[in-house]
């Protein structure tokens, strides 16, 4: 007999319509009759409204068989259901920096990464934390992935320091976020995380109202303007975190915020209106601006950029054939499909060589390699977001990745710092 890949078993055998599968791996043992259709499973996954994208749920139901179901949800929301709703849910899309969390709870199985074909593709920012001699995001602060990406053993809920067999969670996209911009409502290149608390734009800035995110931005914005010096902007103290909540409160009472986002459409109707001039962005927000022909930066700042990476996570109750198509499924968000797809939205691809298969070559050299555009830049949707001869914000992946000084973060405080972050929004 030939060899079957097991995607092709599962998509073409189980789905089959009713037709049983007899196994006996011995004379004497009764065979094992698997009546399963991979066709009638639903995979119900939870995450953030950037990652639960409508596309991605169609090709992926095109190309595994099975039905797919995506829940958006804020962060906190999606963290909340993760720990106390188990069975609300088959994979948990969310982020590293949750995993301190989510993963003591028990709720997410620990992952066999023999079982995932690209593993070895996966870049080294999530196993190794490596990306090159040197590099800035080698010695960053937070809640890298590397700290969460691994637990010690198959049953184990405790993080291991090295790599091993099990891990949390299969990365699939990524980025280096940074202040985004309106160049043609300021008067100057914003180089500097200082430039948030500039007077010059009083009553025109924005801050992510997420605890865990905004309070990284604050930090990063006080250590450029010489307010503060911290030991580790990912894991503050009491009395930094008192700090940083008085001097926020005191610029909110100047009147220097015009306003706090909790999502990805808020951040962008801010940017596009011009109520908001400069504030904290995400990649693909400043894409989808673009994408309405209106100009905006993504600015690559002197003191480096703060990171973050997403992942998907098994939850405890998938077992059988739900399990196997559970893991079809991370395996497919590896095979470079979705990661061309995120990649034209201003994402990195965990496993950016198979996302190049994906992508035109000029795709590839304007969003990896920083590259001039040698053709107009469209975005996964068919909007045009760069005209020819446009470079990337911040340059190559080398370049942006390379400068990554801290990760979005869970922190020894972390009840104190959701308490202080509401004692500021609320001022």
């Amino acid at each position: 007999m030939g060899k079957i890949s097991r995607r092709k078993l599962l998509k073409t055998g189980l789905a089959a319509g009713g037709t049983a599968i007899a196994a006996a791996s011995c004379s004497n043992r009764s065979p094992t009759v698997i009546t399963n259709k991979l066709q009638d499973v639903t995979l119900r996954l939870i995450g953030t409204g950037a990652a639960q994208i409508n596309d991605i749920r169609v090709q992926a139901e095109k190309d595994l068989g099975f039905k797919i179901q995506m829940r958006a949800l804020s962060t906190a929301e999606n963290i909340q259901i993760a720990i106390t709703q188990p069975k609300q849910y088959d994979i948990f899309d969310g982020e590293y920096f949750a995993l301190p969390l989510v993963a003591p709870s028990g709720n997410l199985q620990p992952i066999d990464i023999r079982k995932i074909k690209e593993f070895d593709k996966i870049t080294p920012i999530f196993t190794t934390g490596e990306l090159y001699p040197g590099a800035r995001v080698n010695t960053s602060q937070g809640t890298a992935p590397r700290k969460v990406m691994f637990l010690k053993g198959k049953d184990s809920t405790e993080f291991a320091s090295e790599p091993t067999d099990w891990a949390t969670m299969i990365p699939f996209q990524y980025n280096a976020d940074t202040l985004g911009y309106r160049p043609d409502l300021v008067s100057k290149k914003i180089e500097s995380w200082a430039d948030l608390f500039d007077p010059q734009f009083k009553g025109k800035t924005s801050l992510l109202d997420i605890p865990s995110i905004g309070i990284m931005d604050a930090a990063m914005v006080m250590e450029a303007t010489g307010q503060m010096k911290f030991g580790d902007k990912g894991n503050m103290t009491r009395e930094e975190l008192d700090k940083v909540t008085n001097l926020l409160i005191e610029q909110k009472q100047a009147g220097q915020f015009r306003a706090f986002w909790k999502t990805f459409d808020e951040s962008v109707n801010l940017m596009s209106s011009g109520e908001v001039v400069l504030q904290s962005m995400w990649s693909p927000a400043v894409t989808a601006v673009r994408a309405r022909g209106i100009p905006c930066v993504y600015a690559p700042l002197k003191e480096g950029y703060r990171g973050w990476g997403g992942g998907l996570g098994l939850s405890k109750n998938l077992s059988g054939i739900k399990l196997d198509a559970a893991y079809e499924y991370l395996n497919w968000m590896l095979d470079g499909w979705v990661g061309g797809f995120l990649s034209r939205q201003g994402y990195y691809s965990a496993a950016p060589q198979n996302a190049r298969k994906f992508m035109k070559p000029e795709e590839w050299d304007f969003w990896y390699e920083g590259k001039p555009a040698a053709i107009d830049i469209i975005d996964p949707f068919g909007k045009k977001i760069e005209s020819k001869g446009a470079v990337r914000d911040g340059g190559s992946f080398t370049e942006r990745m390379g400068n990554v000084v801290c990760w979005n973060s869970f922190m020894q405080q972390q009840v104190y710092l959701v308490y202080k972050w509401t004692e500021f929004i609320v001022a």
